[in-house]
């Protein structure tokens, strides 16, 4: 979904901030426009279209085959991460003969392609825009669902998956095939990144989804985020968001990379370490913090390959 906007502008001289939300980051912005970046603080995403050139996606989409066949030779989640949790993670389903191999963990660390990429596209530029001019990097993951899949992913918010200092984290979710609005793409609800953090406990049990009352008010104003491969959908880390299993013939799979003011910290261990976590991708290292009131639970730290079996195993 485009919403009209042109991908990125010229150099502006001069930045007005948007009722001072962004006064303490920035005083210009290079690549995007003034409406850009207000649609981004007004509704919590912002579609952009071909933010990497058709050579790099060729080769993400290339690796990702290759690390497909090769899930062929496995019955379930397999390799290691840096903390020692599986890297490779399949659906239910899984088989030789038609594998459905759903995540990666950290890819980073196994492709010299995607580490680049996610050092250097043009999306990161325009968080800088967003977030100000020092950017760290968080966490990468490839999520990819199969034709067919029936991986569902249930309404959360990113952020009370990753407490830091501050809420100033931005996804980036770069389209390495075409996402249509059948082959399951990312559901969002605009506006709901201003809104409260929704509970994603229940019952003792760290499920990693809000609440079915939540789900059944929000879901009728979810809007699906869908373009070409190559381009990203920009999402704040507290906006609320989900997708549906892929119900075409065709793929749909995902880089996503995860970036924050360089000033946010970590108040728990990464979801999704790597050796590169908090590498400064942008800007400098400052050696300030700045934090922002705000309460939630700690969450639980998966033990599996991916939240999607906390979302399983809780429903």
């Amino acid at each position: 979904m485009h919403d009209g906007y042109p991908l990125l502008s010229g150099i502006y001289d001069e930045y007005v901030c948007a009722e001072g939300v962004l006064a303490i980051h920035c005083s210009m912005t290079r690549y995007l426009t003034q409406q850009q970046v207000d649609h981004f603080w007004e509704q919590g995403y912002l579609f952009l279209e071909k933010i990497l050139p058709d050579d790099i996606i060729t080769k993400l989409a290339s690796e990702f085959e290759t690390w497909k066949e090769e899930s062929r030779e496995h019955t379930e989640a397999y390799g290691r991460t840096y903390d020692n949790r599986p890297r490779f993670d399949v659906e239910p389903g899984h088989s030789p003969e038609k594998p459905a191999l759903r995540r990666i963990a950290s890819p980073i660390e196994l492709s010299a392609t995607y580490l680049h990429a996610m050092r250097d596209n043009l999306a990161l530029e325009a968080v800088t825009d967003l977030l100000g001019p020092n950017l760290r990097f968080n966490n990468s993951k490839i999520n990819s669902k199969q034709p067919g899949s029936a991986t569902q992913v249930k309404f959360h918010q990113d952020f009370l998956f990753e407490p830091r200092t501050n809420d100033d984290m931005v996804a980036v979710l770069m389209f390495i095939d075409e996402v249509t609005q059948d082959n399951g793409p990312l559901q969002v609800v605009p506006g709901t990144h201003k809104g409260q953090m929704y509970e994603h406990w229940h019952d003792g049990v760290f499920t990693g989804v809000v609440d079915e009352k939540v789900i059944a008010e929000m879901s009728p104003k979810a809007i699906s985020c869908y373009g070409p491969a190559g381009s990203a959908c920009l999402m704040h880390t507290r906006l609320l968001h989900g997708s549906d299993p892929n119900h075409s013939d065709k793929p749909r799979t995902l880089y996503i990379c995860e970036y924050c003011a360089e000033d946010s910290y970590p108040l728990q261990a990464n979801s999704i370490p790597s050796i590169y976590m908090e590498e400064v991708v942008r800007g400098a290292s400052t050696g300030q913090v700045r934090s922002t009131a705000y309460e939630m639970a700690l969450p639980e730290i998966p033990e599996g390959a991916s939240f999607f079996e906390q979302q399983v195993n809780a429903a």
